[in-house]
């Protein structure tokens, strides 16, 4: 293989790599999997996300904290630009529409629409990308009205309905039968 096969190849495994990161923050937030949300992370890094602002621990800690309200949340990304500063290095703008319904601190159910994007700086570290350091972006955010009825009504044969960890259908597909 030559040098320039074997860096093309390496930068595409790279690329793939930040992605499926990146995915798997979406499903730690939307599923409330707090192992697949903290696998985006490294342990050491930061997030500046809306009213929170600090370690990303400490995200995660806040976000633990909403998960336990029960809320719905779909988080879409789409424009994926990455930009390597180093091998070991990359700046990457993800553009993300998340639609989000839960409690809040008054007991009210309340719905949103946001986009935005995630400017986030990655690091790899072995053969691992996480995120190192994140900024939320946001360009439009929309109150939303909650439908009314139970989600029962709502999807009626639709079935099945979106959960939590470890309650979601996608942690079944690999299980036996």
């Amino acid at each position: 293989m030559t040098p320039d096969l074997a860096a093309q190849i390496t930068e595409l495994r790279d690329r793939e790599a930040i992605k499926e990161c990146l995915h798997r923050y979406c499903r730690g937030v939307d599923r409330a999997d707090e192992v697949a949300l903290r696998s985006a992370y490294w342990p050491d890094a930061t997030d500046r996300h809306g009213p929170y602002q600090g370690s990303a621990e400490g995200f995660i800690n806040w976000a633990r904290s909403i998960f336990a309200t029960g809320p719905r949340n779909v988080h879409v990304l789409t424009n994926i630009l990455i930009d390597f500063a180093s091998p070991t290095e990359a700046a990457v703008e993800s553009y993300f529409t998340a639609h989000q319904r839960g409690k809040g601190a008054d007991g009210v159910v309340r719905q949103v629409m946001l986009i935005g994007r995630y400017c986030d700086r990655f690091e790899k570290r072995g053969d691992d990308w996480r995120v190192a350091a994140r900024t939320v972006v946001y360009d439009w955010a929309e109150d939303q009205t909650v439908p009314e009825g139970s989600e029962a009504e709502r999807f009626g044969v639709r079935q099945p309905v979106g959960s939590s960890w470890p309650d979601d259908p996608v942690y079944q597909i690999l299980k036996p039968v």
